[in-house]
């Protein structure tokens, strides 16, 4: 049997990959948004600089969670617990993703307005709540399919 805390390394090794998945794609290839762009606009170059700090501490972040659960997965192999089925490790790995998305899409996007999924050029809402319906709820979903499987 999978101890009850052998579910929680995938889940925050989701969680920070998630967040790497996020800031690599959204933030640095597609250039849609930086962690502080719907208040600070990163039309100057010392406003360009001040949201590339703030992405950086929002990678020091995910990496912290992924160092994380790195770690706690070596403890629960080192201490002779049953390691999860690769399916039942994706769905923890989905059900952390999922969480994070709809945490910091929740906070992030709606609550505290520091940025959107699609700031640059403009913001469009729509994308918003594509990504808590499809990469938080969907994920969660998923996650939680693959996670309760018995194969």
């Amino acid at each position: 049997m999978i101890s009850r805390h052998g579910k929680l390394p995938g889940t925050l090794l989701g969680m920070g990959l998630g967040g790497f998945v996020d800031g690599i794609l959204l933030h640095q290839i597609l250039h849609w948004h930086n962690m502080g762009s719907a208040r600070l606009p990163p039309t100057t170059l010392e406003a360009a600089q001040a949201n590339m700090r703030w992405d950086g501490f929002f990678h020091a972040g995910v990496w912290l969670l992924t160092i994380a659960g790195v770690y706690l997965l070596l403890h629960e192999a080192r201490r002779g617990a049953l390691l999860p089925s690769t399916r039942v490790f994706t769905g923890h790995l989905l059900l952390g993703w999922g969480g994070f998305n709809l945490v910091e899409g929740l906070v992030d996007h709606h609550l505290l307005q520091l940025h959107h999924v699609r700031d640059l050029p403009l913001h469009l809402p729509l994308y918003d709540w594509v990504f808590l319906i499809v990469g938080g709820v969907g994920l969660l979903l998923l996650g939680r399919i693959l996670a309760r499987s018995s194969m």
